[in-house]
């Protein structure tokens, strides 16, 4: 039964110009997370990353750091939406300052029940397109291969929300939740894919407790 672990990227630069670039605690946690996946055993996984530079970077700090010699793939299916541009869109019309993670679950809703964005795709869009790339990651797996794939928060979300049928609040829940570089692992079975886990991130416990982060 292959297992595929999706990796949440690292801690990206919000303070920075580009904001896609990992932070150098998003470069430690990258790190940590591969070394939590050497831990695993994983039987010759398949790399994948999408194709944004916080995601591909995270893959292959964690993939040396696990001692992975295997190609790293991208695909861009695997990319996250634009927060910035949904905060800019759906967000709050009320000029009260706000935390960034309140602004986004509140634009995150929007977009959700937004059939029809005047630009963008939509989130039905979104997360059939998440789910269309987890879908030939597991057709294309082998029996006794296993898969490591970097992506983003709101994808993950979307994954699970999808494979445990919830509505759009539970959705941005767990989106709100989701620690960087955690791992949340799925089982590729006879009877479809099922969520094994959401969100670990036990290597970020005790002396690395500092290392945890959601934004």
């Amino acid at each position: 039964m292959p297992l595929i672990c999706l990796v949440r990227h690292g801690q990206a630069s919000a303070t920075a110009e580009d904001y896609d670039v990992l932070s150098d605690l998003g470069r430690a946690q990258s790190a940590a997370v591969g070394r939590e996946l050497a831990r695993r055993g994983l039987r010759d996984p398949y790399l994948v990353a999408g194709t944004l530079t916080r995601q591909k970077d995270t893959a292959r700090l964690a993939a040396d750091a696990a001692g992975y010699k295997q190609p790293l793939h991208q695909d861009a299916s695997w990319n996250e939406y634009d927060h910035l541009a949904l905060i800019a869109r759906y967000g709050p019309t009320s000029q009260q300052p706000r935390p960034i993670q309140d602004l986004l679950d509140h634009a995150l809703l929007g977009w959700m029940r937004d059939p029809d964005p005047a630009d963008g795709e939509t989130w039905a869009a979104f997360s059939q397109r998440a789910a269309a790339a987890l879908a030939d990651l597991t057709t294309m797996l082998g029996r006794g291969r296993d898969a490591v794939v970097v992506t983003s928060g709101g994808v993950l979300a979307a994954l699970c929300g999808a494979l445990l049928s919830l509505p759009h609040e539970s959705v941005v829940a767990l989106n709100r939740v989701s620690v960087n570089a955690s791992v949340t692992t799925l089982a590729v079975g006879a009877s479809g894919t099922t969520l094994l886990t959401f969100n670990e991130h036990a290597h970020f416990a005790g002396d690395g407790l500092h290392m945890r982060t959601y934004r």
